[in-house]
């Protein structure tokens, strides 16, 4: 169930203008609007959940959606050859910003470590 005031919400229900690169009945992905990387799509569950710390036992299926999809976005994305990475931040202090689970498929550069 979608939230009215959520940003990735309205994004995967076309409220909201974005480049989407993907999107099935259960996950959309999307240009990121402000790219760390060369390649920097946000990959997200259309049903929304604040954050990976609220998925529930009959959710956790999505993760595995997610996954897949980030896989076949690396790999449309040309980055399975040198790498990427797959990133979920939870919460404000490991750098959540909208309360809307997503991961952040990163790349085309080399990435550096650690993060932040």
């Amino acid at each position: 169930m979608a939230q009215k005031d959520c940003i990735f919400c309205k994004i995967a229900g076309g409220e909201i203008d974005s480049e989407i690169v993907y999107q099935d009945d259960r996950v959309v992905a999307f240009q990121d609007a402000n790219p760390q990387a060369p390649v920097h799509i946000l990959i997200i569950p259309r049903k929304h959940i604040p954050s990976l710390k609220d998925f529930s036992e009959e959710d956790f299926d999505l993760l595995a959606d997610i996954h897949r999809v980030a896989v076949k976005l690396a790999d449309k994305e040309g980055l399975t050859e040198e790498g990427f990475r797959l990133v979920n931040n939870c919460g404000s202090q490991g750098g959540q910003t909208v309360d809307h689970v997503h991961y952040h498929l990163l790349g085309g550069r080399q990435l550096t470590w650690p993060p932040g």
